[in-house]
């Protein structure tokens, strides 16, 4: 299955997005999700020049969208050179095969782009080996006549001339063969990094958390000294960096992890259970959020479910609200009388409801206006020395003062 990067002579493939108004998710949520979608889109390097939406009370059998929008699909991509198409919503193998077959181009869904996105910005060994393992595990049971994906690995060998069942159960063979070495490698790994959280283990943990793209290495990167790398796309971040930093006179481990994001693929949760763990085996967490995101309390929400998931729902934890400064402040809109939603509440608002709630220390910053952040500083200094001095309680006496920096 090619990926945007393998794509010949197009700098910019062209992209038709899909999305589906059901039930579960109204005219306005799929707009937001078509618009993350896009955004993804960008990321993996593609243009979106369309997108299409359909009212229908569940996904369509054979095609996953209706026949007739399916036929005004095709005359726009026929129109326009489209080469790519996405769908919002993960797609079964049969309808993958029945549109591609239909539509004759490429054919993403939801899962397949943010794979491409992962395997586009692995840069470690372990990032690279957890990603190819779940795009085989995603591949295994979607291979058709049209794509070839392992004909390169094949050396030419063969029967080219024949595709056929013979070509595909080859293909089925090869993937399951590569997934069982995958898993093998990934568990040399995995062990490698349970050593090396054992090792720093005399140190409190604390592990940056939060929806993709909310700032989480730019706070690391000030936080630590440190220049990982940050990036206003989506998975900037994939390989988990941990720095020992010191706040006053108290020195913790800082870790910055793969960032979590509506409907991510199942394949990627388990093959990515190592980095993964730098959260799951943290002190206390930092859950990072970009207030100026009209979504914020779905995002939020996709956290809060994922971390409990895996089997951290329960941690200490520091709700950071960044991009203040990017927040749309309306207590100066004297004309609006739509009433108190979420749509129109003020910054001060958003502030006092959230730092007056008993379920975690809040604080509101912006990283990249170097705002509150001797606030944020001073927070999660008194949190760690608390849990410091319930761990350690014979060398208390070394952190009894913070001086902001």
């Amino acid at each position: 299955m090619d990926s945007f990067t393998d794509i010949k002579n197009l700098e910019k493939p062209k992209a038709v997005l899909v999305g589906l108004i059901n039930r579960d998710q109204n005219e306005a949520q799929v707009q937001e999700y078509l618009d993350e979608l896009e955004f993804l889109a960008q990321t993996a390097g593609a243009e979106t020049i369309r997108k299409f939406t359909q009212r229908l009370q569940m996904p369509d059998v054979k095609f996953f969208i209706g026949k007739g929008k399916l036929q005004e699909i095709k005359s726009f991509i026929k129109e326009n050179d489209v080469e790519t198409i996405i769908f919002d919503d993960d797609l079964s193998p049969s309808q993958m095969r029945n549109i591609e077959k239909e539509l004759k181009i490429r054919i993403y869904d939801r899962s397949l782009l943010i794979l491409d996105i992962f395997q586009q910005r692995a840069r470690s060994s372990q990032a690279r080996t957890q990603v190819e393992l779940a795009r085989y595990q995603y591949l295994l049971p979607r291979l058709t006549r049209m794509w070839t994906h392992l004909e390169r690995q094949r050396g030419g060998t063969g029967t080219r001339g024949g595709a056929g069942e013979k070509e595909i159960e080859t293909d089925r063979r090869i993937i399951r063969n590569k997934i069982s070495l995958l898993k093998e490698q990934l568990k040399t790994i995995d062990k490698q990094m349970a050593t090396q959280r054992k090792n720093r283990s005399q140190l409190i943990r604390v592990a940056l958390v939060g929806y993709t793209n909310v700032g989480k290495s730019t706070i690391m990167n000030i936080l630590s000294k440190s220049k990982v790398f940050a990036e206003d796309k989506l998975f900037a971040t994939l390989d988990t960096t941990v720095r020992k930093v010191v706040i006053g006179n108290l020195p913790f481990l800082l870790s910055d992890t793969v960032g979590f994001i509506r409907k991510l693929p199942h394949q990627l949760v388990e093959s990515f259970k190592s980095t993964l763990d730098e959260a799951r085996e943290s002190d206390i967490l930092i859950h990072v959020v970009d207030i100026s995101h009209p979504n914020f309390e779905e995002h939020i929400a996709v956290v809060t479910k994922t971390l409990s998931e895996m089997g951290a729902g329960d941690k200490p934890c520091i709700m950071v609200f960044n991009k203040i400064d990017q927040y749309v402040n309306r207590e100066e809109d004297s004309f609006d009388f739509t009433g108190n939603t979420k749509q129109n509440v003020s910054l001060s608002e958003l502030k006092s409801t959230w730092m007056a709630s008993e379920k975690a220390k809040s604080i509101f910053i912006s990283a990249k206006k170097q705002e509150n952040l001797g606030d944020l500083r001073k927070l999660m200094y008194e949190s760690i020395k608390e849990m410091h001095e319930q761990r350690y309680p014979y060398n208390n006496f070394l952190f009894d003062y913070y001086e902001e920096e």
